[in-house]
């Protein structure tokens, strides 16, 4: 049984399937694959280095954030049979088409419409998994900079360990960093051509990644792909 002293964090997120075309494509973007952990060389580009513009996103691997990064409570068996158990409970579902974003800055894989199942799994996660999260720090809750925090989200903070959860969640598959205006107008047409026919593909949602960090600043690794039933 891994312990907590044995695993810096654990979070469940979405993530394509093996055999999607995005896993390898979204993967390949971000010069990582997250279920394998190898290093993969990004398509080359005119005019800009990806490498550095996808930094943090390689890191986290490929994904869609369900339940946010955090530390664990228990051991992680304990965690794993829950998530499992919740999974398992839950209805597979078809998932909108996905189309490259710009989310605050960052560009990202968005929803093409609203997604009532994705938005339930999500809060899902977030409730029934909580009793496994270790509560934040000091230290922790003022990295969030919660001054500068909507009501709500300062609530969801110092509740569930995150902002963005709830009413404040968004769907989103990160693709760079936060990137300058005349960045983002060279580096989103060459998102779409890469990944914009795979990411409008139909599909369906039909397991939960439970990602894991082995220590701190080391990157996340999809530990479980665990199937939905419903």
């Amino acid at each position: 049984m891994m312990g907590v002293a044995q695993l810096a964090r654990a979070a469940l997120y979405w993530a394509p399937a093996l055999d999607d075309p995005l896993h390898a494509l979204g993967s390949t973007w971000l010069g990582r694959d997250a279920e394998t952990g190898a290093t993969l060389p990004q398509p080359a580009q005119q005019g800009f280095e990806l490498w550095p513009l996808t930094a943090d996103p390689r890191g986290y691997g490929l994904h869609a954030t369900l339940k946010p990064p955090f530390r664990l409570s228990g051991s992680y068996a304990a965690l794993r049979d829950d998530a499992a158990r919740l999974a398992a409970a839950t209805r597979p579902f078809e998932l909108p088409p996905l189309e490259v974003a710009s989310l605050s800055g960052f560009l990202a894989l968005r929803e093409a419409q609203p997604c009532p199942a994705l938005q339930a799994l999500a809060d899902a996660c977030v409730a029934a998994l909580d009793p496994h999260r270790a509560p934040l720090t000091e230290a922790e809750i003022a990295r969030r900079r919660p001054e500068r925090l909507s009501d709500a989200g300062r609530y969801n903070l110092h509740h569930w360990g995150y902002p963005h959860v709830f009413g404040e969640w968004r769907f989103h598959v990160t693709l760079t960093q936060r990137l300058a205006p005349e960045q983002e107008a060279v580096i989103r047409p060459a998102a779409q051509a890469f990944l914009g026919t795979a990411a409008a593909r139909p599909r369906r949602v039909t397991e939960l990644c439970l990602f894991t960090q082995a220590a701190p600043g080391e990157p996340f690794l999809i530990a479980e792909r665990l199937p939905l039933g419903g």
